[in-house]
């Protein structure tokens, strides 16, 4: 393709390449192979189930180590909360008052999401609010039509004329009601991260949001920072980052020719929470927790999800420090051939590593350099719950194209819907991935991993979307969790479902986990 000045210009504002577009118009006409699935991870089979005993030892390992390491919480969170309330919008946009109840529009649409939301409506923390705004715009003798109370409510909570709920930032919407004020996604990561980030009395926590939110994130902190920081006696080191416009890609045609918007520009678009993988990569810490911005609990329940973070963090720490050991001794002196079976059994013991199949056949001096190469990376401990039917992705073994098979969490976009048998891998699986890791970045002299060096380029994965009525591919870069952490050392642990309290819709708010008892 040839660039015109225009498309040179908007290259150079975003930071990509000539040769970046070049090569993800490749990618759209070879297409990205699906995974290869082997196995679902179960228990006994890639996945770890500790006993109590096992996860107060990692819990007493972490706490012993805690104050001599540097911490951080980081939170995916640019996201709107404009995908939680689609069925209401849907609501705002065919529900004509004058034609029907609403009971009649929720039977004749079979609405249940929207049933559920008018039957717990007083239970949601911004009912109030939401009250307070509806008496200040119509008159008391306009409020007796329960059917135009009901939309009017939707609207006021929704639309830019009233609160605007729908173009809130996710992290900034009130997900809880206590007895004396509502609490947001936000400023529950903060409580919680005080049970196991804190160190030295001050707890990190890092947030990539999108640029147009951070003002309201600095106001809602500034807000909420005095009495967060009295209740849980902690100090809070707050950062931003925002998704580099240079991870945006290229969208393309039905006939994989770059899509030109009305006014002749290129179209990109936000290349997907793999691009986060450079956000990551900038942050400087021992250990880094990352869970989402919508993942959080009630204070009922917070020390509960705080005792399992620590169960990670304690089994990180200690594969951590073997792995250190075995490097250590590598350098140190030319490793004996029983030391060399102490790490090829620690490799698969612990990282589940499937060995070279001639590996055997291998002189001592590569024997060596290859259980380097497979020690010496970033390590990633996985909580993983017990299938209940949520979406997301989950844990399996995977073939590469390489032949190498190891664990990895793969989304259902990764898997061919067509292909019976990987149909059939899928409906074995027990878990799924809550998105509940906890990550060691440095190698054992302390110094940071690239950790773009550790990503498979070819798990992104290609999605069909509409712009303006026309039809266009778009690309996403290997999941943040998924394809962009390929290349690690990882394990998964069994965690319990409390763990994982994710807020998709509205009405997830409803959940025990998300109501003060």
């Amino acid at each position: 393709m040839n660039f015109t000045q225009k498309d040179t210009d908007t290259l150079l504002k975003k930071g990509i390449s000539q040769e970046q577009v070049f090569e993800q118009i490749m990618l759209f006409k070879q297409g990205l192979p699906y995974i290869d699935l082997r196995d679902p991870a179960i228990i006994g089979h890639g996945i770890y189930s500790y006993t109590q005993e096992e996860e107060q030892a990692f819990i007493s390992h972490f706490e012993k180590q805690k104050e001599s390491l540097d911490l951080l919480k980081f939170i995916p969170a640019s996201g709107a909360a404009t995908r939680m309330f689609k069925f209401l919008f849907e609501f705002i946009e065919n529900y004509d008052p004058a034609q029907e109840t609403v009971n009649a529009y929720i039977n004749r649409n079979n609405a249940q999401e929207l049933r559920l939301f008018f039957v717990g409506l007083d239970s949601f923390p911004f009912y109030k609010k939401v009250r307070e705004q509806l008496k200040k715009t119509y008159d008391e003798n306009d409020q007796a039509d329960v059917n135009l109370n009901r939309i009017r409510f939707v609207k006021t909570m929704l639309e830019e004329e009233g609160l605007n709920f729908g173009n809130k930032p996710k992290g900034l919407f009130p997900f809880h009601k206590y007895k004396s004020h509502n609490a947001s996604a936000f400023e529950e990561h903060l409580f919680e991260a005080a049970l196991y980030t804190k160190t030295k009395a001050t707890a990190r926590l890092h947030f990539t949001i999108s640029k147009e939110h951070y003002q309201k994130f600095k106001a809602q902190f500034s807000k909420s920072q005095k009495c967060i920081e009295q209740k849980t006696n902690t100090t809070f080191d707050i950062t931003y980052s925002f998704q580099s416009p240079a991870t945006d890609t290229i969208a393309v045609t039905k006939k994989n020719v770059p899509f030109r918007e009305e006014n002749g520009c290129l179209l990109f678009r936000p290349g997907g929470h793999g691009s986060l993988i450079q956000n990551l990569n900038e942050q400087e810490a021992d250990i880094i927790f990352i869970k989402n911005i919508d993942n959080v609990v009630v204070h009922t329940y917070e020390k509960e999800v705080a005792y399992y973070k620590k169960v990670l963090a304690g089994k990180l720490l200690k594969l951590q420090q073997q792995a250190y050991d075995f490097l250590q001794q590598m350098d140190d002196h030319e490793i004996s051939e029983s030391e060399i079976l102490d790490i090829v059994h620690f490799l698969q013991n612990e990282f589940s590593l499937k060995l070279a199949t001639d590996f055997e056949k291998f002189s001592q001096k590569y024997q060596i350099e290859y259980l380097r190469e497979q020690l010496d990376k970033p390590i990633r401990v996985c909580g993983m719950v017990k299938n209940e039917g949520e979406p997301g992705g989950g844990p399996f073994w995977v073939k590469h194209e390489s032949g190498r098979i190891s664990l990895q969490i793969v989304e259902s976009v990764q898997i061919d819907p067509n292909n019976k048998h990987q149909q059939s891998i899928v409906a074995k699986a027990t878990h799924f991935n809550p998105v509940d890791i906890v990550c060691g970045i440095k190698n054992y002299k302390g110094e940071k991993y690239d950790l773009t060096n550790f990503i498979d380029p070819k798990a992104g994965f290609i999605t069909h979307k509409t712009v303006a009525g026309k039809p266009i591919k778009a690309l996403e870069h290997p999941g943040l969790w998924n394809g962009a952490m390929a290349f690690w050392n990882t394990i998964f642990v069994e965690v319990p479902l409390i763990t994982f309290n994710p807020v998709k819709t509205v009405n997830d708010l409803l959940k025990p986990a998300h109501q003060v008892k």
